[in-house]
């Protein structure tokens, strides 16, 4: 996959939208024809992954191509977390940089709030948004009342001191808005845009012209609205005749908040959420486009992870690597052929809570091991935005086969004794190199610390 010029890149990252919350991806509820069009012109993955089910993590993974718990980035970062991304970490903002590229992150940040951890210090040269996660505000009436105020800030001037839901109802329109002056701005060089919006993260919000215009919905409002988002920074990129030279990819952070009912979005077939290691929480929609090099109607099976985007996009614009390996595969022959034989030896491993290693893919299987988990057992569909309680279960050692069985309901591990020892293998080198804290092993060879304020 070779590009004619260094292509323009938008990468779109949605908060908390499920597997089956598109059309594309089987949805009957949410209307996205922007994203829906965008699929029939490119490729759609089909197993992809968030590194981690929970926010700050997944963003670690995805601008660094590293597994979050290698960095020291665990969990979702609070306002009141000292630590963030480290200074000693390439991001793809800072990749891109070196190729001459103009860089920006609109929309929700969450590797850090202080000044050392701030965009503009790793690699952006514009941002807008919010530090961290919306819920993260004394306004939402499930979050602690001693956070403080949540900022609104572009760069580092604080634009909106005390956003209210009033001014939160506007987010997505305003980054939107944005993205669109950043893009009449640097269009006449290689751009990189990271749109991470805030939505449809809890508490939901969509503007005044959007509330109630689907009929199906608050949840479906705000899909609505971010597809109205993608759509409009796609037709300035058009406009601009920039199509044919712009690789776009759109995927989310994790699965669903399932326990917030009406204003979660779908799992679809899968089991559980965000917040598990089980396919719903961390395996997410993912589609890539650029005219001209991955040919329309593309479908990739083959499992792919957010750490992989960073080395695909240093082998396509070329640039050198950083200081540190990176764990994630170059995924371009997956984007411009589909699938490949060769894609069933990457494997992959998912951690969750403090570095517990609670499972393993590669091909075909997925091995769960034994680890405590959250779910909903017995629960009312959760009304309004408050939502309803979890259960914590334990699940023992378990062997999926992925493709057979998507919503891991029949455990092979009985029937496939090579299979589940070449796996455990796996997670044995996994623990070498990072650790596992369900084996008495806080720490591996292979992690880094965090960035940290003193």
């Amino acid at each position: 996959m070779q590009p004619r010029r260094l292509p323009n890149i938008i990468l779109f990252f949605a908060d908390d939208l499920g597997y089956a919350d598109l059309g594309c991806f089987g949805s009957k509820t949410n209307p996205a024809p922007n994203l829906d069009r965008l699929a029939v012109g490119g490729n759609r993955f089909t197993s992809f992954y968030s590194a981690q089910a929970v926010c700050s993590a997944s963003r670690a993974g995805l601008l660094t191509g590293c597994y979050p718990n290698r960095i020291g980035i665990h969990g979702a970062l609070g306002p009141n977390s000292k630590n963030g991304i480290s200074s000693d970490e390439q991001t793809i903002g800072e990749m891109l940089k070196t190729r001459g590229y103009t860089t920006a992150v609109i929309g929700k940040w969450h590797l850090g709030h202080q000044e050392m951890f701030h965009p503009n210090n790793h690699g952006f040269d514009f941002s807008f948004g919010y530090p961290y996660s919306n819920d993260m505000w004394p306004r939402h009436p499930e979050a602690p009342k001693a956070y403080p105020p949540l900022q609104l800030r572009r760069n580092r001037e604080i634009v909106d001191a005390d956003v209210t839901p009033e001014s939160m109802r506007d987010i997505t329109a305003d980054c939107t808005r944005e993205a669109l002056g950043f893009i009449d701005k640097n269009h006449k060089q290689p751009f990189f845009l990271y749109m991470p919006y805030s939505m449809p993260h809890v508490p939901l919000f969509a503007s005044r012209k959007w509330t109630g215009r689907t009929g199906k919905g608050l949840y479906a409002d705000v899909i609505a609205e971010i597809d109205d988002s993608i759509g409009q920074i796609l037709a300035r990129v058009k406009q601009l005749g920039l199509t044919d030279d712009t690789l776009v990819i759109f995927t989310s952070d994790n699965g669903p908040w399932l326990s917030y009912g009406e204003h979660a979005g779908s799992r679809g077939e899968l089991r559980e959420g965000k917040g598990t290691s089980w396919e719903g929480g961390i395996r997410v929609p993912l589609i890539a486009s650029w005219p001209g090099v991955i040919p329309q109607g593309m479908v990739t099976t083959q499992p792919a992870m957010t750490i992989d985007i960073l080395p695909t996009l240093r082998r396509i614009v070329g640039a050198v690597p950083g200081k540190h390996a990176v764990d994630g595969y170059d995924i371009g022959e997956n984007l411009a052929a589909g699938d490949t034989s060769r894609s069933d030896e990457r494997v992959y491993w998912t951690y969750y809570n403090t570095n517990e290693l609670q499972a393993v893919r590669k091909g075909r299987w997925k091995l769960i091991l034994p680890h405590t988990y959250r779910t909903l057992i017995n629960q009312p569909v959760a009304k309004g935005g408050k939502p309803v309680n979890y259960t914590n279960v334990k699940t023992p050692l378990a062997l999926y086969d992925i493709y057979a069985d998507p919503g891991e309901t029949l455990d092979m591990s009985a029937k496939r004794p090579v299979v589940l020892r070449a796996m455990l293998a796996e997670a044995e080198r996994a623990r070498v190199e990072l650790g596992d804290t369900l084996t008495g092993k806080a720490r591996g060879r292979g992690t880094r610390p965090p960035g940290l304020v003193s």
